[in-house]
């Protein structure tokens, strides 16, 4: 069921998109973090912003 109040998707898309990824373990952390919480690496990414379509 898609979301079509422009509120919500900006509610939902800074819940859900808004991290930063470990580029080493894979541990999700918040957007405004300088380093890893498990593994303290400093190596992260921000998650990707694009979702695709399930297959099957």
């Amino acid at each position: 069921m898609p979301i079509k109040d422009p509120e919500l998707v900006e509610i939902v898309t800074k819940r859900v998109l808004d991290k930063m990824i470990c580029r080493n373990c894979g541990a999700i952390n918040p957007p405004n973090a300088t380093k890893c919480r498990r593994c303290g690496s400093k190596n992260l990414r921000p998650k990707k912003k694009k979702l695709g379509m399930k297959k099957g």
